[in-house]
């Protein structure tokens, strides 16, 4: 593994009441891919919001580039370089893509849309339409791209696939080795095993708020247990 930017060890997380993480240990390489798998309900997206200051921390350490994660406010996770693309997409649906794009990187006063359309030709086909009214392949790649307009060094990515076409998915995660080769590593939390395990370099199973597996991505593909639970293969 590339030098590591991202470290969490025994990480613990939830709300309110709810404990949904158990001592949690994941790390994210330079210019790497790494995919957090699981079913429904095994804290995934929890992960990624604790990370990125929207979930309670219980216990354990995050730090991104030694500097710890834990306790800080949203706004500074951006800073240190952290951007968090949301389950849903989440985007101005009532605004153009061209002003979507804009509000991603107002934080570091980064105007360049170019390199994003560069990444996803369609954008720059529709950088006056609304959001809105886009496909959902459209707003999920409007949601990267947004992402990116903050110039991080980790973007995490919630749930790619949802609602998408498996053309569309593919299409979008043939951008992730070029995020991660420019210099934007990616953590990406998706139920599609097999096309998140595809693309990603190492890969972390997730069930019921612990890590029960990981490894490279494909010897986990190999790995009979994965198989059976997520593949479908007996």
């Amino acid at each position: 593994m590339s030098a590591a930017l991202l470290e969490v060890n025994g990480l613990g997380a939830g709300y309110g009441r709810v404990q949904v993480l158990w001592e949690v240990d994941l790390e994210v390489g330079e210019r790497e891919i790494v995919a957090l798998v699981g079913p429904n309900g095994a804290g995934k997206t929890t992960l990624l919001r604790a990370l990125s200051g929207m979930a309670e921390t219980r216990g354990g350490t995050a730090t991104f580039r030694g500097r710890s994660l834990v306790g800080q406010p949203i706004e500074r996770i951006v800073d240190l370089g952290i951007s968090h693309v949301p389950e849903g997409r989440r985007l101005f649906a009532g605004l153009s893509v061209h002003d979507n794009l804009r509000l991603g990187g107002w934080r570091t006063n980064n105007q360049d849309i170019d390199r994003v359309v560069e990444l996803f030709p369609r954008l720059g086909e529709r950088l006056n339409q609304v959001c809105g009214s886009m496909s959902g392949g459209e707003q999920q790649m409007c949601a990267i791209a947004r992402g990116l307009m903050s110039q991080p060094e980790l973007m995490m990515i919630d749930e790619l696939s949802l609602g998408l076409a498996p053309v569309v998915v593919d299409e979008i995660l043939a951008r992730l080795p070029d995020i991660a080769a420019s210099g934007t590593s990616v953590l990406l939390v998706e139920q599609d095993v097999d096309a998140a395990l595809s693309v990603a370099e190492r890969a972390y199973v997730l069930e019921t708020g612990h890590v029960v597996l990981s490894g490279k991505a494909g010897e986990l593909l190999a790995d009979q247990r994965v198989q059976e639970s997520y593949l479908g293969i007996s």
